[in-house]
């Protein structure tokens, strides 16, 4: 089994889920995303597996969402995407990849069904 993680080091949630692929002992890559941000053409092929549409993977309560008045709801899935490559900060986290499916972190033990 092998897993891709989108973590933020600075997150707890993404810590806890970091560490339950290594209790299980799970291969996995870890993408640092606030670092390594994924392209609008990832972010996509991520919502596909995750079954959401853009405004659910983001962090409606980070600063940037409001000062950039992303709740609008006259937005599109390209405006919201492309705010997410902008500000990386705005991706939910931790989501994790593996074979099984792709799933969101919160809580942690999400995880557990797709390793």
């Amino acid at each position: 089994m092998s897993a891709t993680i989108y973590h933020n080091p600075r997150c707890t949630k993404s810590r806890l889920t970091l560490g339950i692929l290594e209790e299980k002992g799970v291969d996995f890559q870890v993408i640092k995303y606030l670092d390594n941000t994924p392209s609008a053409k990832e972010l996509k092929v991520l919502l596909g597996e995750l079954k959401l549409d853009a405004r659910s993977l983001m962090r409606t309560s980070e600063r940037v969402y409001k000062d950039n008045h992303l709740d609008n709801e006259s937005l599109n899935e390209a405006d919201l995407i492309q705010a997410m490559v902008d500000n990386p900060i705005l991706i939910e986290r931790p989501i994790v990849k593996t074979d099984k499916g792709t799933i969101i972190g919160r809580p942690p033990e999400n995880v557990l069904a797709i390793i």
